[in-house]
């Protein structure tokens, strides 16, 4: 039976480019597969899978809360690979469960674990709930050379944990770091503003 995988790692981790590796070679083999990636994700353009070191495809399916995976013709499908599944619905993800299983295709499905604030997104939740294989891309902190379990959020170059879980960036504004990091950066952060609020200087 085909298996429901999800593989997640902090941003900065080449997950992307781990799916687009994975697409590639079942392409070179001459073998059809389906790329899906959220229909909100549209920061290299609407349809585009990019990785940061460079190498991108078009999705052949965008997934919004709405669509209907029943809809879309499998035949001859070896693969299914989703990109940043973490926005998919909960909805979406048992989809996606129904299909390795009704279809027989493995579906891999790459994204974060959770958002800046340490919090589980919702389609990354139900996966780690129903997922039949559950793998950590791993990645070094951008601090230090601990591995990397957290997402930091950076505003005029201050962390903050503050704002809508959805907030699309990159590098300029994501920071890959371990926990200690994560709280040593947030504290620093708070200090900083706290000094600014108090004396209306920035220091």
């Amino acid at each position: 039976m085909a298996k429901l995988y999800f593989r997640h790692g902090t941003v900065g981790s080449a997950k992307t480019l781990n799916l687009l590796a994975v697409a590639h070679n079942y392409r070179q083999q001459g073998k059809k597969i389906i790329l899906m990636k959220p229909d909100l994700d549209t920061r290299f353009g609407k349809e585009r899978i990019k990785s940061r070191a460079g190498l991108e495809m078009d999705a052949d399916a965008l997934i919004s809360d709405e669509t209907s995976l029943r809809g879309i013709d499998y035949s001859g499908i070896s693969c299914i690979l989703v990109d940043e599944v973490q926005f998919m619905s909960a909805k979406v993800i048992e989809e996606l469960r129904r299909i390795a299983l009704d279809y027989d295709i493995p579906v891999l499905c790459y994204g974060l674990r959770t958002d800046f604030k340490s919090r589980l997104f919702e389609g990354s939740q139900r996966l780690l709930e129903l997922a039949d294989s559950i793998e950590e891309v791993k990645a070094t902190c951008h601090y230090c050379n601990r591995k990397s379990i957290m997402n930091l959020k950076h505003v005029n170059g201050l962390a903050t944990n503050e704002g809508p879980s959805v907030e699309l960036g990159c590098e300029e504004k994501y920071y890959p770091t371990c926990y200690k990091c994560y709280r040593r950066e947030l504290d620093k952060a708070r200090i900083a503003r706290m000094q600014t609020t108090t004396c209306g200087c920035k220091h």
